[in-house]
């Protein structure tokens, strides 16, 4: 070959792969911020991928997903966010209380997506519900309200039960006005309820170990990111202790937990994914109202119900969503 010849086949395979890096440096990235640990996250972050690719964005493909994940600890929220914003991600993702105001302290500018259980006006996260206002909006659980209809279909299930326990996270917002209501609807009920709080391995162990001393026959455990992610720890325990425990999510029945009543999270995700799409392409935060579940799932294990010697009334399979025999 010519020397002009490969002198113009190198230039062209040269911009070849400038165009190509241009291509790549112009890719939208998302930044995906969560207190919890990847792998029990999974399943919602499938649902979130596929919300996104519904939207038009294939991760790999049309954009990137930047993941920071800090398993418990959530004092590397702030940070974590702010190495986000320097890489200045189209959006952020938040799967958490914590993660979203750790974006919200990082910046007042990259849109961000949040699903929450915290009530987003009361926390100053956005104006209303129907106007967000800013660079923040999502997704909101009623944690509150979900709570106490899992302690009165617990009820319902193991009635002679006097004596109940709800576990909760000390880090997190809600549990306080949650161990408020609880106690309210326990007194009202006439049996007695004791709050455990566990925010790490080690006191979720504790807080088993306690129910025995406790007397305590049934428990509730509040929805909580790193309940979640830890929920085959507190699967195996209610199993050990033989305690009956209702669960947020069908996530925990699905590995052997007893009940479960609330939110589809892979549901709530995917319409996340669809809000970062519209958002990716061009839509404002504050223009996409604040959305709140409109449809529960009760989830039941019969199987786990025999080993615990229950029996599940005719009147909770006949609303069951979902029954694991």
């Amino acid at each position: 070959m010519r020397r002009r010849e490969l002198m113009f086949v190198a230039g062209a395979a040269l911009m070849t792969t400038r165009a190509a890096q241009a291509q790549q440096n112009a890719m939208p990235v998302i930044g995906f911020l969560g207190g919890a640990s990847p792998e029990p996250s999974a399943p919602v972050v499938a649902a979130f991928r596929q919300g996104l690719s519904e939207a038009g964005y294939v991760e790999g493909q049309n954009v990137a997903i930047e993941y920071r994940w800090a398993e418990g600890h959530n004092d590397q929220l702030p940070g974590m966010a702010a190495d986000l914003v320097g890489r200045k991600v189209g959006v952020i993702i938040t799967a958490d209380p914590p993660s979203v105001l750790a974006a919200k302290n990082a910046t007042s500018t990259i849109p961000i997506v949040f699903a929450i259980g915290v009530d987003p006006v009361a926390a100053g996260l956005v104006a209303s519900f129907a106007r967000p206002g800013g660079n923040v909006t999502g997704f909101n659980f009623l944690v509150t309200k979900l709570t106490l209809k899992r302690f009165e279909l617990l009820s319902e299930l193991v009635s002679q039960v006097g004596v109940f326990a709800l576990l909760v996270n000390p880090n997190s917002p809600t549990a306080d006005p949650t161990a408020r209501e609880m106690q309210e609807a326990a007194r009202a009920k006439g049996v007695r309820l004791h709050i455990l709080k566990a925010s790490t391995e080690t006191e979720i162990d504790a807080a088993f170990a306690a129910l025995i001393e406790l007397h305590a026959g049934a428990l509730v455990t509040s929805p909580d990111p790193f309940f979640f992610s830890r929920r085959e720890q507190l699967v195996a325990l209610a199993a050990r202790y033989a305690v009956p425990t209702i669960f947020p999510g069908r996530e925990a029945v699905a590995a052997g937990g007893l009940l479960s009543y609330g939110t589809n999270l892979t549901t709530v995700y995917h319409q996340v994914g669809i809000y970062a799409g519209r958002i990716l392409k061009g839509e404002k935060p504050a223009d996409l109202p604040v959305q709140q579940p409109a449809t529960f799932e009760l989830v039941v294990n019969l199987g786990t119900a025999k080993e615990l010697g229950l029996t599940v009334p005719p009147s909770i399979l006949a609303r069951a969503d979902e029954v694991f025999e």
